[in-house]
């Protein structure tokens, strides 16, 4: 998307122009140390030869969407997402490069094999399949939220200025799909009111500038979590559907990153990060290639 930069060692590298989610924030690249995991054989013998030959995982992540995937205070991304993939690399064999992106740049960045793999909360679904393939990891819903003692039901919203992320699933597909329903039913249609990052969609609320947002469930839950008693949850979780991680139809990347997901979950690790970071209630038990209905 912009320039890419190694962090530490701030070195200048060749511009990558990211074409265009879960989900836009600005940045560079950084490589990240892997963490302590051993690689899984099996797992890398499925990586493609340029990738195993590189020793890197290129990854891009939209980092605006806490506790998913954001910056630290050194600007680098962090979140249970980015630990998570980083242990995919680690079980790949690979060291995690991060390429921070807008949301909207990172699927067509990977088809077009700019990065390796999208990793930023992305629902699986089959409008998203046609580009790229999903190696599924994660299931989430979607949750509203709304300002402290102002109660409203997602279900009967219309008339109502909704925050969300923009080029989310809840931008692009669910919010919409409501203030349709409204308008056929003789209703005022919901205003559909988009930011850049999660953190602005939010702040909207709490400010009162907007009525609700709709967002993925941890992170609607991890920002009333943080607002102070700002904010409070809108009704509860529903349409719940996988996330997965983006990758080339091309490439042949998917099968090595399947089988580290799945090496993950079989030895534990993948519960312990979930657990760690308070969202285990979003595990599954498999990891599967394009799951999402």
């Amino acid at each position: 998307m912009r320039m890419k930069m190694l962090i530490p060692a701030l070195v200048a590298v060749a511009g990558l122009t990211l074409a265009g989610c879960s989900n836009g924030g600005g940045g560079g690249s950084s490589t990240s140390a892997a963490p302590t995991i051993a690689p899984d054989a099996a797992a890398v013998a499925l990586l493609p030869a340029s990738i195993k030959d590189s020793g890197m995982l290129d990854m891009g992540v939209d980092a605006t969407y806490p506790p998913n995937e954001y910056k630290d205070a050194a600007g680098n991304p962090t979140g249970w997402d980015i630990e998570l993939a980083n242990a995919v690399a680690a079980k790949l064999g690979l060291k995690p490069m991060w390429t921070v992106a807008a949301f909207a740049n990172i699927i067509p960045s990977v088809k077009g094999d700019k990065v390796a793999m999208g990793v930023s909360s992305f629902t699986d679904n089959p409008e998203r399949q046609q580009q790229v393939n999903f190696v599924d990891y994660y299931q989430a819903g979607i949750l509203w939220a709304s300002k402290a003692g102002n109660n409203v039901d997602p279900n009967n919203a219309c008339g109502l200025k909704v925050a969300v992320q923009a080029t989310t699933y809840e931008h692009t597909d669910e919010v919409p799909a409501k203030s349709d329903a409204c308008v056929k039913a003789g209703k005022k249609a919901i205003t559909v009111v988009p930011f850049d990052t999660q953190d602005a969609a939010t702040t909207a609320v709490a400010l009162g500038q907007v009525d609700a947002m709709s967002a993925d469930s941890p992170v609607t839950a991890y920002a009333i979590a943080q607002s102070k008693g700002k904010l409070q949850a809108a009704g509860t979780s529903f349409e719940v559907a996988p996330y997965g991680y983006a990758l080339s139809k091309t490439l042949g990347l998917d099968k090595a990153v399947q089988a580290a997901v799945q090496s993950l979950m079989d030895d534990g690790t993948y519960t312990a990060i979930l657990t760690k970071w308070g969202v285990q209630d979003g595990a599954i038990d498999a990891a599967v290639i394009n799951g999402g209905k």
